[in-house]
C-alpha cells in the first residue's frame, strides 16, 4: 500500500514539475504614464500590447504591474508590464517569478537596445546590463545575469550627452511606418521561445 501511494505521489510530483516547465513569464520593460507611452524606452510595453491586441487579451492591474495570461499550444504565458518604473523593474519580475513558481529559464525580458540598429531583434540567454537600468535592477533582484532577454534595436542617433533624451523620445515617422512588421516579428519570437525553445528561436530570429 505504501509503495502504491509513493508511486502516486512521485507521479503527481512529476506532473507538477512538467506543468511548471510549460509556464512562462514574459516581461516588457517600460515606464508607466502617458508621456512615456510612445517612447523608444517603452518598446517592451509596446510589443506586449501588440500581442495582447492580436490575441484579444486584456491587461489587469495587479501587484507591481499589469498582467494578462496567454495560452498557446499547451503553454501558459504570463505577460507582465511592471508599474514600478524602469529602474525598479526587477522587483516586479522577482515577485511574479516567485508567486507563479516559474523556472528562471522560462523568463523572457523584452528591452530596448541602443547598440542595435532600429528594428533589429536579438535573443540572448544571458549578458550584461549594458548600462540599461531596467536590466541592472533585474540582475540585482535575481542575483544573476543568466536570464533570457529579447533586445529590440532602437539605434543610436543621438549626439554626445543626449542618450536619455533619445531613449525617452518618440519614434520617428520612418520608424513608425516600419513598426507593424517589426512588432509582428517580435510576437512570433515570443511564441517560438515558449514552444520551440531558446536555441531554435535564436537561430530563427537573431539579426532578422
Amino acid at each position: 500500500m505504501l509503495s502504491v501511494l509513493r508511486r502516486l505521489f512521485q507521479k503527481k510530483e512529476k506532473e507538477t514539475q512538467e506543468d511548471l516547465m510549460k509556464k512562462f513569464l514574459v516581461v516588457g520593460l517600460g515606464n508607466i504614464g502617458p508621456k512615456y507611452h510612445n517612447t523608444r524606452h517603452n518598446i517592451g510595453f509596446r510589443i506586449l500590447d501588440a500581442l495582447a491586441k492580436a490575441e484579444d487579451l486584456i491587461f489587469e492591474t495587479q501587484k507591481l504591474g499589469d498582467l494578462t495570461t496567454y495560452k498557446h499550444k499547451g503553454r501558459t504565458l504570463i505577460l507582465l508590464k511592471p508599474n514600478t518604473y524602469m529602474n525598479l523593474s526587477g522587483k516586479a519580475i522577482r515577485y511574479w517569478l516567485t508567486k507563479e513558481k516559474i523556472p528562471l529559464e522560462n523568463l523572457l525580458v523584452i528591452t530596448d537596445d541602443i547598440n542595435l540598429p532600429f528594428g533589429t531583434i536579438r535573443l540572448k540567454a544571458k549578458g550584461s546590463a549594458g548600462g540599461h537600468n531596467g536590466l541592472k535592477d533585474t540582475e540585482a533582484q535575481l542575483n544573476t545575469s543568466k536570464y533570457c532577454r529579447f533586445r529590440f534595436g532602437v539605434g543610436a542617433e543621438f549626439s554626445k550627452g543626449r542618450q536619455v533624451d533619445y531613449v525617452l523620445g518618440e519614434w520617428s515617422e520612418e520608424e513608425e511606418s516600419a513598426m507593424p512588421e517589426r512588432l509582428e516579428k517580435g510576437i512570433s519570437l515570443i511564441k517560438s521561445f515558449a514552444t520551440a525553445g531558446l536555441a531554435h528561436t535564436m537561430n530563427t530570429f537573431n539579426g532578422k
